[in-house]
């Protein structure tokens, strides 16, 4: 049962172009099913039936996952189901009838401007490398509203000063070449000029990443969450996620004046359907201040009149 699990994981990398995050929950979504049937003592996939996959279902729910959490197995499976049908590996597809739970869609969470400036001056505490590392890091995020995911991917050339840009890896493989404020740009070149040296020290052998863990290595998802969350903690914003300064750059570009369109180009959404969900959050009163710090919504404004002005 795994040989077909890890083809349809390749298929869905290599051909569908899915992005390595969405390909390892998939993995754990399948590999979840497979001991769930293997329990069962399930011969294979051609043996599966509906009412298997209903009992999986009922498995789910009562395990309390959350709706997010079974609307996304749920299409995992019936992804991987309906793979094996095209294939002709099995005779019906036992998913078919499965219906997905209803997900509430609520606006994301922001942060005002206050907030995020209180977030972003704390590693500036520090005068370590980390310090230097971490300041760039929620400058860069917070500038160009880039996922983690791809924060993390960055190599150093991918940074270009000169230019005031980073270029990132979205998902399907979609790039974007993103404008850096002042103040990011300024972080991030100190970092590269008094910090990342030091810290490749730590490593074993030399890493391309731009941002690097204390080993040297490439700084990982769950240790920039661990990073951001320490600084969180220190300023009362116990609830912070990393998604949370993607959508407070969202709010506060709009705010600012900026273009739907922008925002769903900055973000690297296919739909501008997703985007619009942004114009739906509770107002941030504090985000409405225009800081004069190189950051803030007022910046955003400036960045766009400039690359518009570079492009005619």
């Amino acid at each position: 049962m795994h040989e077909h699990v890890e083809q349809f994981l390749a298929y869905m990398a290599g051909e569908r172009r899915m992005s390595d995050n969405t390909t390892a929950a998939y993995r754990t979504d399948i590999e979840q099913l497979c001991t769930f049937l293997q329990e069962r003592s399930l011969a294979g996939w051609h043996a599966v039936t509906h009412d298997d996959m209903l009992a999986f279902m009922l498995f789910l729910h009562e395990r309390r996952y959350a709706a997010s959490t079974v609307a996304r197995r749920t299409a995992a499976v019936k992804s991987f189901f309906g793979y094996l049908a095209a294939q002709q590996l099995i005779a019906s597809d036992p998913s078919s009838q499965i219906d997905s739970p209803k997900v509430d869609r609520y606006p994301p969470k922001a942060i005002s401007q206050h907030q995020m400036d209180e977030l972003l001056e704390l590693p500036l505490r520090s005068s370590s490398p980390e310090g230097m590392r971490d300041k760039a890091m929620l400058e860069l995020l917070y500038a160009t509203g880039m996922r983690v995911s791809e924060l993390v991917a960055l190599c150093a050339a991918d940074v270009s000063l000169n230019a005031g840009t980073v270029r990132c890896m979205g998902k399907a493989g979609r790039e974007r070449v993103l404008p850096l404020t002042p103040t990011a740009a300024t972080a991030i070149e100190e970092y590269l000029d008094a910090a990342r040296t030091q810290i490749a020290r730590s490593a074993d052998e030399e890493s391309d990443a731009l941002f690097l863990n204390h080993r040297g290595k490439r700084l990982t998802r769950q240790g920039f969450w661990l990073i951001l969350k320490g600084y969180a903690d220190q300023v009362g914003l116990h609830e912070l996620t990393p998604h949370t300064l993607r959508h407070s750059f969202a709010a506060h570009m709009l705010d600012g004046g900026a273009e739907l369109r922008e925002v769903q180009e900055r973000l690297g959404h296919a739909s501008l359907s997703t985007t619009q969900i942004y114009t739906h959050m509770p107002e941030q009163p504090a985000a409405r201040e225009r800081p004069a710090n190189g950051r803030g919504n007022g910046a955003y404004a400036d960045v766009l009149v400039e690359a518009e002005g570079e492009a005619d």
